[in-house]
């Protein structure tokens, strides 16, 4: 997994988890739903990237 790859799932996780909280906390439901799949589409991408390498080995 290259580290470029890695740092943008781990920022997607972040972004989308603050999002997700953020939104939550003034009861804006759609907005939270983006921030959960933004938060999900970062994690997804981690574990692509992880099962990439493990193959490579």
């Amino acid at each position: 997994m290259s580290a470029g790859e890695r740092a943008k799932a781990k920022a997607e996780q972040i972004v989308g988890k603050t999002v997700r909280k953020a939104a939550h906390a003034v009861h804006k439901e759609a907005l939270a739903a983006k921030g959960a799949a933004l938060e999900a589409r970062g994690r997804a991408r981690g574990t692509k990237e992880q099962t990439k390498g493990a193959f490579k080995r």
